[in-house]
């Protein structure tokens, strides 16, 4: 079935199309008879606005992208939730692509967007992302973008983080704290900037204790995995079988670690103490349960869209806009993989 206009409601009932389009919007200049008239004649052709037409005029479509790495992933799923449950506040309708952790599909993703003409963009970076010629165009058409999570510190724009590297170094000084002395930590890609934060807070607490760092004690992920995890710990033995800590960079690649030294049967926290991070909930589930770093993610989400609404309506009334960093905090949450006879 075709569409209805509001030329053909105007038709049928012999009035101007001005008029049908002021008694939808409910103008008071508009008489009560007339606008019952319109009303229901919309209801039983079944009419609804064409917002195509209507953003055409308004130069708005309400709608924002959202960039992810995956979508079925616990902290990135919390990240979608505190967006949405924003975007529907304010009636806005939000379009998620993933990039899949490709630089070439997060650029394509992107143009996809500016093609549908969001109204702006939240992405938090690919771990291939080490080149930020198709962000730098989102800025150069005007359009607001936020970053949050994994970012670049190279473009300008308004961000949402955390201090991965505070987080991380408090990560590490928890293993300290319990007795560890030789710890290993298995850190993200090279590219991500909360990578590289991660480990430099690990380097940092190593070297407030006076730990001698030791590069053959890191590990280094490719894509972040659970299997990663497992693969990870079966070599940490082999190579450093006295090893007493180790901090992993997420809790899925933790929760691999855990998976393998369950099966070989080497004892968490007795022999090796290990910490997460990000809190999700699987680390409140496996034995022994997993000492984390909470990541507040949903809340996360929900400041990225605040900040990313406050620019769109700054643009749109033409008003001056300083470009934010909001940092939310962290804690470490100390459960069993970490603590002897808890």
């Amino acid at each position: 079935m075709k569409d209805i206009t509001l030329k053909e409601i105007a038709t049928k009932l012999g009035i101007s199309i001005t008029t049908v389009s002021k008694a939808l919007k409910g103008y008071p200049d508009v008489s009560e008879k007339t606008r019952n008239s319109v009303l229901e004649l919309a209801k039983s052709l079944h009419f609804t606005p064409n917002s195509f037409a209507v953003n055409l005029r308004t130069k708005e479509s309400r709608t924002i992208g959202l960039v992810i790495p995956e979508v079925v992933h616990h902290f990135f799923s919390n990240v979608i939730n505190g967006i949405i449950d924003e975007a529907e506040k304010n009636n806005y309708l939000v379009i998620i692509v993933q990039s899949g952790e490709s630089l070439a599909l997060e650029i394509k993703q992107i143009e996809l967007l500016l093609n549908k003409r969001v109204d702006g963009i939240i992405i938090s970076l690919s771990n291939e992302s080490n080149d930020d010629e198709h962000l730098r165009q989102i800025l150069a058409r005007e359009i607001p973008l936020v970053m949050f999570d994994k970012i670049s510190k190279l473009i300008k724009c308004s961000k949402v983080i955390i201090n991965d590297q505070k987080a991380a170094f408090e990560a590490t000084q928890h293993l300290i704290d319990n007795g560890c002395k030789k710890i290993v930590h298995i850190r993200g890609p090279v590219n991500p900037q909360n990578a590289i934060d991660r480990f430099l807070g690990y380097k940092k607490a190593l070297e407030k204790n006076n730990i001698p760092y030791n590069s053959n004690l890191v590990y280094t992920c490719k894509n972040v995995t659970f299997d990663e995890g497992k693969e990870f710990a079966e070599k940490i033995i082999q190579d450093h079988p006295d090893v007493d800590g180790i901090f992993a960079v997420t809790d899925l690649v933790a929760v691999g670690v855990l998976d393998y030294f369950n099966k070989v049967n080497i004892k968490v926290p007795n022999q090796v103490k290990l910490i997460g991070f990000s809190n999700w909930f699987m680390s409140q589930v496996i034995t022994p349960k997993l000492s984390t770093v909470d990541q507040p993610s949903y809340e996360m989400g929900v400041q990225s869209f605040h900040l990313l609404m406050e620019e769109m309506n700054a643009r749109k009334e033409s008003k001056p806009f300083t470009i934010k960093t909001i940092e939310l905090a962290t804690s470490i949450i100390e459960r069993e993989s970490s603590f002897v006879n808890q």
